[in-house]
């Protein structure tokens, strides 16, 4: 048992020198989502605030999806924000080994999943605040997984140019 734990102990710390960085990045996106959505819900009330002509601090109580799609269906939402999370968890290696695009694609979405999987759980809602006026109104979280959706997206042009220029 004692040689188990040890092995065990090791496995861990070898993986930890591998990857604190990630997880690292990870958890600092988590702490921003979640400081600013506390501080929205501390501060801000139901109001608005006009911080450009543009673009507006706006509380909102999200219990759907993107662009208000599938209004009052968390727990589905929380099913499909789950398999989405045990799908990158368990790719992982398979996903970062596409490049560094990929992973850093799967790094953001994993924070937006979790940040946003937090909000769902634990209010019933998802906190929105971030209000450009012509978009959805959005969150960290969000913005999080938009961008590491483009970086998948932009992954796949590029190798998809890539294997055209071989031709």
């Amino acid at each position: 048992m004692k040689l188990f734990l040890r092995n065990m102990g090791q496995k861990a710390f070898a993986w930890w020198r591998i990857h604190a960085w990630e997880v690292m990045v990870v958890l600092g996106l988590l702490l921003l989502d979640r400081t600013t959505k506390v501080l929205v819900q501390r501060f801000l009330g139901q109001g608005a605030i006009s911080v450009f002509p543009f673009f507006q601090l706006n509380y909102v109580q999200n219990t759907g999806a993107a662009f208000g799609m599938m209004q009052g269906g968390n727990g589905l939402l929380i099913v499909v924000m789950l398999a989405i999370i045990g799908y990158l968890v368990y790719s992982w290696k398979d996903l970062c080994s596409q490049g560094k695009l990929v992973h850093w694609g799967c790094l953001l979405i994993l924070a937006g999943a979790l940040g946003n999987l937090y909000d769902r759980i634990t209010l019933g809602y998802v906190v929105d605040f971030l209000d450009f006026l012509v978009w959805p109104v959005f969150n960290v979280a969000d913005s999080a997984i938009t961008v590491g959706g483009c970086l998948f997206v932009l992954s796949l042009l590029c190798k998809g140019l890539g294997k055209r220029e071989a031709k």
